[in-house]
């Protein structure tokens, strides 16, 4: 069967397309026509760019700058209770190159942006030249931070009139690729006032180190806001820009002029006769509100890190050579310690060095009233008497005798007087500060009632204090079930136990308010960058520690320490002062150093300001003699009570007279008026002036070398690295001398 080779079922012959030359024709035509209006869009096109092509730069480069660019939050200030800036936020800059923008038109941008850099910033046209054409793809070089506002306005005066006269003489060389990022810069417009108290902040400025920076970093802080960018269908560029949260205001208790004076006395003080440390808390005893609080080392808060005068290179070697040996035995525990001869055998220089650098800012940074411990001596007597006055064991109008000593424990514990006072009344044992009377009142109050005291007035326990670093002392302290006869004996007059200044303090001022201890703090506000109040750091009262009968005993016995007794240095003309002086020996025994010191209030009967001073180790030939810590505290009253609107007496002698009419006649009759104990009346005396402990050779006084364990070293500071203050051989001799007393006292 045959099939067909055609498709076609018709049989009709098919027809051909034929593409004639008319069509190619005007196909030609056609495509011709498109071609020319190509080039012509393209010409169009390139002759937009190129009269526009500054417009255009811009908007690409401002796409490109601002498509996420973060804008920086204020850092908060902070200021004294009267509201003046203590730290505070300016706004700096940042010049920021663009070589990528320069480069695109080297011949005409180039050298005219290095002429600008250099006469304005004086660098070296070599140098930028070559950063320059290093880097020509790149589009953000930070070449300087934080200029000042003068320093960004002259150069912007500059490119401005530079570019304009070129323009104006129609040449195209221009001043590009330069712009400025704005920063902030924390200043500290006081420098080293208050330096340990306000603290700085780390290089970034996002963090502080110390101070009221750091325990308030979370309110000084805030949060970066967000530039960003697009073009719209017009080819302009529009902007979403989300604001910045600025950090609040952190208004401090601080008061800047009692700051000054407390400073401005211990310089006095250290350029005059000197001592390894001094330390000055002010506070208001009614409410925990610490005014100002100072120690001989300061530091520029602008550059905290400059350790030139203080310091030798070797010293610092030294440091870092103990540091390290430390750091890798406490790393490796399970070794064998190693010794400093071996510690180049395990660290690098650089490293042993950056250890040696901690160690001497933290020496210079560590808040001396805060972070440092210390046996403070008589001042502890208040608590003694005041702790057997709440438990009925006394009454205050008892008398006891002082022969020079007591035998407690195996030891003989001397008195300040070597030779006895004789017969004293509790006011008189306190005026006169009597060792003796002390161990007595302690035996019969017994250590479970002295040891409960103790924990109530703070002694033991971090007071709660807002700043950074406060040592804790639980361990540096007795407890009933590790106090015997002796430590009990010399708890009572200071001695055998550990507190820092703020510690002290706090405790005084619980006494003299009545009996409200209130945790010491040092900010009073929180303000939001507007100045509305957001937060209030109301007073915390913590806890009742004695009546207002035994506040009013101990203040008037405090009164007559200064005015008759031996707190007389402390005395300022025309106004009632209370206060208690104290000559703690230092460890280890029988070296014959001292830390002295008083504690003081004004006016005696209606507390409004508390001054506690202290002197570790006067540079001075025969130490012991707490007149001097008592004349810095007259100083610095004499200043601060007019200051404060303390008004003196109208007539002294007239007002002593008259307290002297109100007086009990015999002993241990109330005043009708208050209800209150009052110190009784005794015979005309001539009293001591000033607390002095007399020579007592190598034995240093019969006081036991028998602190709490921990005691032999100094506490570590919340983030920092610290040296113990004592060496290891102190460590095991004092160890050693408590385990033998130890003994003895059982």
């Amino acid at each position: 069967m045959r099939t067909s080779r055609h498709n076609n079922p018709s049989g009709k012959p098919e027809k051909k397309r034929v593409f004639t030359k008319d069509m190619q024709k005007k196909l030609a035509i056609a495509v011709i026509v498109i071609t020319l209006a190509l080039f012509s869009l393209i010409y169009v096109l390139f002759s937009i760019i190129q009269d526009n092509q500054d417009d255009y730069n811009q908007i690409v480069l401002s796409q490109q700058d601002y498509e996420s660019r973060p804008i920086p939050y204020r850092r908060g200030d902070i200021v004294d209770r009267n509201g003046t800036y203590l730290a505070t936020t300016e706004k700096v800059y940042n010049l920021i190159l663009d070589p990528r923008q320069i480069m695109s038109d080297e011949e005409n941008f180039l050298e005219p942006s290095v002429s600008a850099l250099v006469n304005v910033f004086g660098y070296d046209a070599g140098t930028i030249r070559e950063l320059i054409r290093n880097n020509p793809s790149k589009q953000y070089i930070r070449h300087e931070r934080q200029l000042s506002y003068d320093q960004k306005n002259a150069f912007e005066t500059l490119k401005k009139e530079t570019n304009e006269k070129n323009a104006a003489a129609g040449s195209k060389a221009r001043v590009k690729g330069v712009w400025f990022e704005e920063e902030y810069k924390r200043i500290y417009p006081y420098n080293s006032l208050g330096c340990s108290v306000i603290g700085f902040v780390n290089g970034d400025g996002m963090d502080g180190a110390i101070g009221i920076e750091r325990s308030y970093n979370d309110s000084l802080v805030g949060i970066n806001g967000r530039e960003y960018g697009y073009l719209n269908d017009d080819s302009n560029l529009e902007r979403v820009i989300k604001s910045a949260t600025n950090g609040n205001t952190v208004v401090s208790t601080i008061d800047l002029k009692i700051q000054d004076i407390v400073e401005k006395n211990i310089r006095q003080w250290q350029n005059e006769t000197g001592s390894d440390r001094v330390g000055v808390v002010v506070m208001n005893p009614n409410n925990g509100e610490v005014l100002a609080m100072a120690s001989d080392r300061d530091f520029d808060l602008n550059n905290p890190r400059d350790l030139k005068g203080r310091y030798t290179q070797s010293e610092i070697w030294d440091f870092g050579m103990k540091e390290a040996r430390d750091t890798y035995n406490r790393r490796n525990k399970e070794e064998t310690p190693i010794t400093v001869e071996q510690v180049t055998e395990h660290f690098t220089e650089d490293e042993i060095r950056s250890f040696g650098y901690q160690v001497a800012w933290n020496q210079v940074w560590r808040n001396y009233c805060v972070s440092d411990t210390y046996e403070p001596g008589s001042p502890q007597k208040i608590f003694t008497v005041a702790a057997a006055m709440e438990e009925g064991v006394i009454n205050g109008s008892e008398t006891f005798f002082c022969d020079g000593y007591q035998e407690v424990g195996g030891w003989k514990i001397a008195c300040v007087k070597t030779i006895g006072h004789g017969n004293l009344t509790v006011t008189e044992s306190l005026m006169q500060s009597c060792n003796d009377c002390m161990m007595q009142i302690a035996a019969m109050t017994g250590k479970a009632r002295f040891s409960k005291y103790q924990k109530m007035f703070g002694f033991g326990s971090r007071t709660g204090i807002d700043l950074p670093g406060e040592a804790d002392t639980k361990s540096l302290v007795y407890e009933e079930s590790n106090m015997n006869a002796s430590s009990l004996a010399t708890n009572s007059f200071g001695q055998n136990y550990n507190c820092t200044m703020i510690q002290m303090a706090a405790a005084y001022c619980s006494v003299i308010n009545g009996g409200s201890y209130y945790e010491p703090h040092v900010v009073k506000q929180v303000l939001n960058e507007h100045g509305a109040v957001i937060k209030r750091i109301e007073p915390k009262l913590v806890r009742e520690t004695v009546s207002e009968n035994t506040a009013q005993f101990i203040k008037e016995a405090l009164f007559r320490t200064v005015s008759e007794g031996t707190g007389k240095a402390a005395a300022v003309e025309g106004y009632e002062i209370g206060g208690k002086t104290g000559t703690a020996e230092k460890y280890p025994r029988g070296n014959n150093n001292y830390l002295v010191s008083f504690c003081g209030f004004a006016p005696a009967q209606n507390p409004q300001v508390l001054v506690y001073v202290t002197i570790d180790t006067p540079h001075v030939e025969d130490q012991p003699h707490s007149s001097y810590a008592s004349g810095v505290f007259g100083k610095i009253m004499e200043e601060i009570l007019p200051y404060l609107n303390v008004f003196p007496e109208d007539d002294p002698e007239e007002a002593s007279g008259v307290e002297a009419e109100g007086l009990p006649q015999r002993e241990g009759i109330t005043d009708p008026g208050t209800g209150s104990l009052v110190p009784q009346e005794t015979e005309s005396k001539v009293y001591e002036t000033d607390e002095y402990i007399e020579p007592a050779g190598e034995t240093g006084g019969g006081i036991p070398a028998q602190l709490p364990a921990a005691a032999m070293t100094q506490e570590t500071t919340e983030g920092l690295i610290t040296e113990p203050e004592e060496t290891e051989n102190e460590t095991s001799e004092g160890s050693q001398g408590e385990s033998e007393s130890s003994s003895q006292g059982n």
